[in-house]
């Protein structure tokens, strides 16, 4: 029986012999591994809480390539690329323009505005 136990260890490669820490770590920094998950909590089908949970695991020079590089910029105006910014500056003028012309409605008796229409 010892024989036989002792054969059966020898013949099964151990992971650590084919693969060192080192290798590993190397690999994963290098082609980044990302781990998700979402927390609910509901009461009597009311979601009262989610979380979003999202982790990433990879190498500075990957989190750059990804574009996770948020230790590079200082507050949220600076991750605003020119798209962004010109997409909030149309609405900025179009939420303008919604005010004054609800301003004139407002503005304008009531009476005026029945009789325009007839």
């Amino acid at each position: 029986m010892k024989g036989i136990a002792m054969s059966s260890a020898q013949s099964m490669p151990h992971s650590v012999e084919s693969t060192n820490l080192a290798d590993l770590l190397e690999r994963i920094l290098d082609k980044g591994v990302v781990v998700a998950g979402d927390i609910s909590i509901k009461l009597v089908e009311v979601e009262l809480l989610t979380i979003q949970l999202r982790l990433v695991i990879c190498s500075v020079d990957k989190a750059r390539e990804l574009g996770l590089d948020w230790w590079n910029h200082n507050g949220g105006k600076d991750r605003l690329t020119s798209e962004h910014t010109a997409a909030l500056g149309a609405m900025d003028e179009r939420l303008d323009r919604i005010e004054q012309a609800l301003g004139a409605v407002i503005a304008t008796p009531f009476e005026q505005r029945s009789t325009a229409h007839e």
